[in-house]
């Protein structure tokens, strides 16, 4: 009887063990971290990406720190600049859902969110009367996801939305998927 519980025991260890490794497994490449030109960073972001289920892919968030260049618009008078144009800081935040099989690496991305910029700034020859601009973004993007974890890239549409104007832009990233 000791000898049967002993080895019920060893098998219970070993198959708790074998589902933590397969859970591991099953997460990892739901997380990412990127550097992306263009985008909805609208210039430049670096950005944390993940995903809120234990895949790579179904709903996640991303969240950034970019920035951009362009002309402070002047406070008096609404249009108009001063001086040359300036960096800006920039918070890209959005929803996206990732849509691929899971033994794939080639997965397609659409989201949606806000950026918003630092300072009352003309971008695109938006305007934006508020303390600090905020655009609508989204994303169209094709990824290529790892299947352990590892180098990732995407690529695609971008288009970026402020006073019912849309800037057809592209965005193109690199970075590593844990």
């Amino acid at each position: 009887m000791k000898l049967f519980f002993t080895v019920v025991c060893m098998l219970l260890s070993f198959l708790s063990f074998a589902q933590d490794s397969q859970s591991n497994a099953a997460e990892l490449g739901r997380q990412s971290f990127y550097a992306e030109l263009g985008g909805p960073g609208i210039l430049f972001s670096a950005n944390f990406d993940t995903r809120f289920n234990k895949s790579r892919t179904g709903l996640g968030a991303r969240i950034g720190l970019g920035f951009v260049s362009g002309y402070i618009v002047e406070n008096n008078s609404g249009y108009g600049y001063l001086g040359n144009p300036v960096s800006v800081v920039t918070f890209p935040v959005q929803l996206n859902y990732i849509f691929g099989k899971s033994n794939s690496v080639n997965a397609f991305e659409v989201g949606a969110g806000i950026t918003i910029a630092g300072r009352k700034l003309e971008v695109f020859d938006f305007y934006d009367e508020n303390s600090t601009s905020i655009f609508g973004t989204a994303s169209f993007m094709y990824r290529r996801l790892p299947k352990d974890g590892g180098f990732s890239w995407r690529a695609g549409f971008t288009p970026l939305i402020a006073k019912g104007y849309i800037q057809p832009m592209v965005g193109a990233s690199v970075g590593y998927n844990f």
